[in-house]
């Protein structure tokens, strides 16, 4: 069977993660004809980034949806803490941020996803399809011209956009440059049971040889456990008794239901990655997000960069796109607009693998008490204010600037299941 075609979009997107969906909805508002495309059958996937810092927040105020979106179910924290040589201390408070929501929300991404794609339907010109995996570039002449999916079936776009995340097939098809800048580190994620609190208790625990994040999820700890790169076949082959027994010692308050870990099933591995591109386009292509610039977990900042993508990407390019214009001019400067910020959080990401973590988790250094940029927190407290401007708002950061086209339908259609998708999302979620 011939292949089908589609050469009635404007833009086709690849990649339904954050920077895809967002991407996708601001395009469809500017009036552009646009498809996103998500290899797997739906966004349920555990230990994605949970976390919508003030900076996309204050991005769905300018788009009048924050109200609606604070509406999901939801934990806000406001100040990040960690306990160093046995002190706790406050290394970010966000009270102070010029921001309306100065919090960081901590929702699953399943959920985050689902509201852009929903307020994204609205939009006559937007549709996003499931289980449509990309595998190759389709070209004319030296521009791209679309994709063709792995099925053979090819869509056809006067624009493509490489959302497609760190393992980027788009990006490796159209042979963009990366410039590899190393991590010394991977995180194992698992979950642990809590008791629900009244404020968020989100932190993190340094200085045993070894550094464990815990991030407060309600009624259970979402927890990071930082070890050497490739270290994980290791400490498997150790037991899960003895992986147990080090959070216990790393983080004693976690002693008592250390027990919930019963086998290895329920601890997954995050290969950190810390790259970039050093040309993030092609004629007729743009790559974004981790696509473009694969982050470490430091900070949590990865998601709300790809977004700041996103919405740098729809305002150079959404109007003239939607105008017919020729926008290949115009990709260049999607990376001249975001290259600074992505350098400058990926200076500051490997300082503190370098120093921080590597001497913690690599060389297994035991801290007995606070090192003096640590006690400096202590005795000026509005230092705090320092790296909850840099997580919470970051460099250089964007706003809406793309058009509304004025096309937003009262209500969207309903979205079809996909084929073979009758699981239920939370069951999924949480197996």
């Amino acid at each position: 069977m011939a292949p089908k075609g589609n050469s009635a979009l404007d833009l086709v997107i690849v990649g339904g993660g954050p920077a895809g969906v967002m991407a996708g909805l601001l395009f469809a508002r500017a009036g552009c004809k646009v498809q996103v495309l998500e290899k797997h059958a739906d966004f349920f996937r555990d230990f994605r980034g949970d976390t919508v810092h003030p900076s996309t927040l204050e991005l769905l105020s300018e788009l009048g949806l924050l109200e609606e979106f604070l509406k999901r179910p939801h934990d806000e924290v406001r100040k990040l803490t960690g306990r160093v040589a046995n002190e706790q201390i406050t290394i970010a408070d966000m009270s102070h941020l010029p921001v309306k929501s100065r919090f960081v929300a901590l929702m699953p991404q399943w959920d985050f996803l689902d509201f852009l794609a929903q307020e994204a339907r609205h939009y006559p010109t937007f549709s996003l399809r499931m289980q449509a995996e990309a595998a190759d570039l389709l070209w004319e002449r030296d521009r791209v011209a679309g994709i063709r999916l792995s099925s053979g079936e090819e869509i056809r776009a006067r624009l493509t956009i490489a959302a497609d995340g760190r393992t980027s097939v788009l990006r490796d098809k159209a042979q963009l440059p990366r410039k590899d800048l190393s991590a010394p580190i991977d995180v194992l994620w698992f979950r642990l049971p809590k008791e629900k609190t009244a404020a968020n208790e989100t932190g993190g625990t340094f200085g045993a040889g070894a550094m464990i994040v815990e991030i407060d999820r309600g009624d259970y700890w979402q927890c990071a456990y930082v070890v050497p790169k490739g270290a994980t076949g290791e400490i498997q082959a150790q037991g899960i008794d003895a992986f147990r027994q080090n959070v216990a010692h790393a983080a004693p308050e976690l002693a008592p239901v250390v027990g919930a870990l019963k086998n290895w099933e329920q601890v997954k591995l995050l290969s950190v990655s810390l790259d970039r591109l050093t040309r993030w386009w092609r004629p007729a292509l743009l790559a974004i997000g981790d696509a473009a610039h694969a982050m470490s977990p430091v900070g949590g900042v990865g998601i709300n960069l790809a977004i700041q993508d996103a919405v740098a990407a729809a305002n150079i390019l959404a109007a003239p796109l939607a105008a017919g214009k020729d926008v290949d001019p115009l990709l260049k400067k999607v990376q001249q607009r975001r290259l600074f910020p992505t350098r400058v959080i990926q200076r500051v990401q490997r300082a503190i693998h370098d120093r921080v973590l590597t001497p913690l988790v690599v060389r297994k250094i035991v801290l007995d008490k606070l090192p003096w940029p640590l006690r400096l927190f202590q005795r000026l407290p509005l230092l705090s204010r320092v790296p909850a401007r840099l997580v919470g708002l970051g460099i250089r950061r964007e706003h809406i600037r793309s058009p509304d086209a004025g096309l937003r339908r009262a209500r969207p259609p309903r979205p079809s299941r996909p084929r073979g998708s009758s699981r239920s999302p939370r069951r999924t979620a949480r197996s």
